[in-house]
């Protein structure tokens, strides 16, 4: 098959304006070999998603490399000058991901020839290192090199704005609009003039060694980063916080790109935390921690029924949530917020402590807006995805190293009292209903299935789901979603994904226990949970 012209003269334009020779020689021999591929990789820069850039690690505008970098770079550049930041401080951070040390030293070369005061993490380091950097020195912007729990080949470009919070739109539209706007990456000048933060890990370190509320700290703690850059980090922030009973995946303790041990680095993937689950039953440990390679998110693993398991998201949200406001001054009219996606505890729980709730779009972007549009009186956050921010004051974003610190802490406290996390769950569950959720997720290969699903189901939304009547509410034009409710507490949000080629429908039921015992209960909504992930399931192949 010949390709089409505008591919190929794409392909020569970038390759005349690339800063990198191995990417010019990748695209050359694609040209040369008139490639199919090639349409996929000249198909446009990558655009701001949930959670800033991310794409595979290739030649080509359609990909995460030095030209993409460059230019991305430039955009930003002059959106800041543009908006009277010129000059400002820029924190520039990185990950230990293919690229990620070239990628971030043109980002700070970019920033530096423009005029910026480029401080640039010494090492890899945690991305909610950066984001409280960010935020501690009033940066006008921070940028960190990582893609998180993606697959091994890909890469990305995470910015915060003011204040290290994440853009929204029109923001998102109007960098983009800039990188655009900008030259060919050899045209864009660069400059090593930057200076390195030596202080930012110490000055992380030491806020999140204030955050424990109790003073209990005998616990026995298994921890994994997932070949990520959290581990040493992690072990520094619960020494600091007075937590030195921890035992590291040996196998997974130091950063490699490639992920050898586990299939998808994300630690809700099954058989990602295998490892660790298994570190926990030999040494006996009170508590697992499982951190994604750039720490952002975290997942607590505990003992039940002598077997080892990995909570929820939404598991973890509401005991810290519990143990956040019980000791939080309820004076300063507290906030917390969670998502239209995660599980609706929260709301019950907030309740019973008489503070503000909100839900918000799914992504900290809106989180940390929750409320008013700026997040005031913030005090927890979580989403459903492993992602909680237990200290909005210093870290506008998720950040799993403050959340284990804090996470151990709560067990710490409960051991203390001759109890542990799952009894903590059981007794809000008797309280505030058992909160069944589940998910359905359509991977695709082809992009388009997505809308045509979501378009269809527009058209002809169900009447009824596993014997229950239900109602549609259509969220845009604010957000591509729908929202499914219905009586028992029913609840199924259907969106596409923000970071992966997927549907994904998000389900709960609730059920409350009242005089039966809370097993059964328990088993009611599981078995309920069940029905309604066969009817999605049937719902979204039919459409």
């Amino acid at each position: 098959m010949t390709l089409d012209a505008q591919p190929r003269e794409a392909a020569r334009q970038w390759i005349a304006g690339d800063v990198d020779p191995r990417t010019r020689t990748e695209l050359q021999l694609l040209l040369d070999a008139d490639d199919p591929e090639l349409a996929d990789r000249m198909s446009g820069m990558p655009q701001f998603g949930t959670a800033g850039l991310r794409a595979a690690v290739r030649a080509g505008s359609n990909g995460m490399n030095r030209a993409v970098v460059v230019r991305t770079t430039a955009g930003v550049a002059a959106w800041l000058t543009e908006r009277g930041h010129g000059g400002g401080v820029v924190m520039v951070g990185r990950d230990a991901r293919h690229g990620s040390e070239e990628f971030a030293t043109d980002a700070a070369g970019v920033l530096a020839a423009a005029g910026f005061d480029v401080r640039m993490l010494p090492e890899p380091l945690p991305t909610p290192v950066l984001a409280h950097a960010a935020r501690a020195l009033d940066a006008v912007a921070g940028i960190q090199i990582t893609a998180s729990h993606n697959p091994p080949q890909d890469n990305g470009y995470k910015l915060y704005l003011r204040g290290g919070i994440h853009l929204v739109s029109p923001v998102d539209t109007e960098i983009e609009a800039a990188i655009a706007a900008t030259p060919a990456a050899n045209a864009v000048p660069r400059k090593e003039s930057w200076s390195i933060h030596d202080s930012a890990l110490d000055d992380y370190l030491a806020r999140v060694a204030t955050l424990p509320r109790g003073d209990a700290r005998t616990l026995r703690i298994a921890a994994t980063a997932l070949h990520g850059v959290g581990a040493q980090t992690l072990r520094q922030a619960l020494h600091r916080a007075g937590f030195d009973d921890v035992h590291l995946v040996a196998s997974q303790e130091k950063p490699d790109p490639d992920f050898p041990t586990v299939g998808f680095p994300n630690p809700e993937e099954p058989g990602a935390t295998d490892e660790l689950l298994a570190l926990a039953a030999e040494i006996g440990a009170d508590l697992a921690i499982a951190l994604d390679p750039d720490a952002d998110r975290c997942a607590l693993g505990v003992r039940e029924d002598a077997a080892w398991r990995m909570l929820r998201g939404d598991e973890t949200g509401v005991l810290l949530a519990q143990h956040i406001l019980s000791t939080v001054d309820r004076s300063a009219d507290p906030l917390v917020a969670t998502t239209i996606v995660s599980a609706t505890m929260l709301r019950s729980i907030a309740a019973e402590f008489g503070v503000r709730y909100d839900e918000t779009l799914t992504g900290f972007k809106w989180l940390v807006r929750a409320g008013d549009g700026a997040g005031t009186g913030l005090v927890y956050a979580y989403e459903e995805a492993l992602g909680h921010c237990v200290d909005p004051d210093a870290v506008r974003d998720k950040d799993g190293i403050s959340t284990a610190v804090l996470g151990s802490d709560l067990a710490a406290t409960l051991k203390a009292s001759g109890s542990g996390l799952p009894e903590l769950l059981d007794a809000l569950s008797a309280k505030h209903g058992v909160h069944q959720t589940g998910q359905v997720s359509v991977r695709v290969t082809d992009l388009g299935v997505i809308p045509r699903i979501m378009r269809r189901l527009r058209e002809r939304p169900p009447a009824g789901l596993a014997t229950t009547t239900v109602d549609v509410e259509d969220l845009l034009p604010d957000t591509d979603a729908l929202v499914i409710t219905g009586a028992g507490g029913l609840r199924v949000v259907i969106r596409p994904s923000g970071t992966e080629p997927k549907l994904k429908c998000y389900l709960q039921v609730v059920e409350h226990a009242g005089e039966l015992p809370l097993a059964a209960a328990k088993q009611r909504a599981a078995d309920r949970l069940d029905a309604l992930k066969q009817a999605v399931s049937d719902l979204v192949r039919e459409y």
